[in-house]
């Protein structure tokens, strides 16, 4: 689980919790639901699985939140906000100190030689009146803490978006190895069908040798599609720290997330919630407080300074009479001359400051590129996606049509083996198209700052639970 690191985070607070409860909810209701419910006594759960090894898109993205380094980076840098912003307001706190000497004396004039103990207490209270560089420091702190935190927010956003994407790169993987393995099989059931007719002298040997030479093709781009596979999923787990299991899958049939709104409403968005902008915002202010710290320099600095002291010692440790002295005055220091140092340090002040806004700009212009070209992309893909569909069930007719063609003789075993590589061709393209989409989906939400466990969870209850 993710440590609040202080209270005052309430927006932290009601995103992190509410997106843990929410997973581990979803989670034990995914389980529940994948019960069989015919035999109580025999049944298991669907989503049992070893120590270590995930299922669900909530098991891997509940992992990587404690598994991620660059998470708990962010996280340490809120910390370290948190306790500049403290150190900051503790300056302008009454500074209370207390000093205590005991020493052993001896003293020597042509007239005495004597050794005396002396004793020197002293207690001081000093308080800022003003100083306009601690006051811009304090300013810089809360900006600083805040930039921080935007940038906790982005992290977490980034990271919920790439565990997804891993996730999905295993599936594509899977049902392409799958798509292939249906291919292979209807090949092989093609080649024994040419291999009876040659035997009855019906087909020629090379229709014999096209249709083994498609199987062994398909066999070596199985070798590929496994390699993929078992690269997605490593991926997968180097991201969470987990196992890959049976993964629940993305049906045939399944909805996919709807995207409403405008490339302008959706460029907008991105501009007013992204966490990286808003992180850049801050770090202008902070940049622009920098510079007034520096300028600070040439200010006058008025401490209020309150002490008593007790003392048997006088200048140079003469003894005295014990004393008790009280003491409350102001304490006025104008800086006149530097050497240079406090004009320097205001020009370095500037240069960061202007790198900050150009910093800002740019982040503006790649937000507001990369939302364009998601959503662009993710108009094209609805389209893509009923175009694929489309072309796919054409090409099933057709490699249904010449497979009857081919008993009847009007059509050669070439064709027949090129209607099923354009089927299953056109059906991984198909399932390509749709795993982008998700993506796309998730891509768009995360540049616009608005991607939340709702979504996440909006996508996880499309996914179905694996045949065992």
């Amino acid at each position: 689980m993710i440590m609040i690191v202080d209270s005052r985070f309430c927006r932290r607070q009601n995103m992190v919790l509410p997106l843990m409860v929410a997973l581990l909810t979803a989670t034990v209701s995914l389980q529940t639901t994948a019960q069989a419910p015919e035999d109580s006594n025999t049944a298991a759960p669907l989503t049992e699985r070893h120590e270590g090894m995930g299922t669900t898109l909530e098991d891997f993205f509940t992992a990587s939140l404690e598994y991620s380094p660059r998470l708990q980076i962010a996280e340490e840098r809120v910390n370290i906000g948190s306790s500049r912003r403290q150190a900051a307001n503790g300056q302008l706190l009454p500074q209370v100190s207390a000093t205590a000497s005991i020493s052993e004396n001896r003293q020597e004039t042509s007239l005495i030689d004597r050794s005396y103990r002396g004793e020197r207490y002293a207690l001081q209270l000093r308080q800022v009146l003003f100083d306009w560089r601690v006051f811009s420091q304090r300013s810089q702190a809360y900006l600083e803490e805040n930039q921080f935190e935007a940038e906790y927010y982005a992290e977490l956003s980034a990271l919920l978006a790439d565990v997804s994407e891993r996730y999905f790169d295993v599936l594509q993987a899977q049902d392409a190895l799958e798509s292939s393995n249906a291919e292979l099989e209807a090949v092989r059931n093609q080649l024994q069908q040419v291999r009876r007719m040659h035997e009855l002298q019906m087909v020629q040997v090379t229709d014999l040798y096209e249709a083994e030479a498609r199987v062994s093709a398909i066999e070596a781009e199985q070798v590929y599609l496994s390699s993929e596979l078992m690269l997605a999923k490593e991926a997968l787990r180097a991201a969470t720290g987990l196992a890959v299991g049976d993964l629940y899958t993305l049906g045939d049939t399944a909805d996919l997330p709807r995207i409403d709104g405008t490339v302008e409403d959706w460029v907008l968005r991105a501009r007013a919630n992204s966490h990286i902008i808003q992180a850049r915002q801050y770090a202008v202010e902070a940049a622009d407080s920098r510079v007034s710290e520096r300028r600070g320099n040439y200010m006058p600095r008025v401490n209020l300074i309150a002490q008593q002291q007790r003392s048997d010692l006088g200048f140079d440790n003469v003894p005295i009479d014990r004393t008790d002295t009280g003491y409350l005055g102001l304490d006025v220091s104008i800086p006149l001359f530097a050497g240079g140092s406090n004009r320097a340090s205001v020009r370095e002040a500037v240069s960061q400051q202007s790198i900050a806004r150009n910093e800002l700009r740019q982040t503006q212009l790649d937000i507001s590129e990369q939302t364009r070209f998601a959503f662009l992309r993710l108009q094209a893909a609805e389209r893509q996606i009923r175009a694929a569909e489309s072309l796919l069930e054409s090409r099933q007719v057709s490699a249904r049509a010449r497979q009857r063609g081919f008993e009847l003789g009007t059509v050669t075993t070439v064709e027949v083996l090129d209607a099923v590589r354009d089927q299953f061709m056109a059906e991984r393209d198909l399932q390509q198209i749709r795993y982008d989409y998700i993506r796309l989906s998730l891509f768009l939400r995360r540049d616009a700052g608005t991607l939340t466990a709702d979504d996440l969870l909006d996508i996880s209850s499309r996914l179905q639970a694996p045949d065992l």
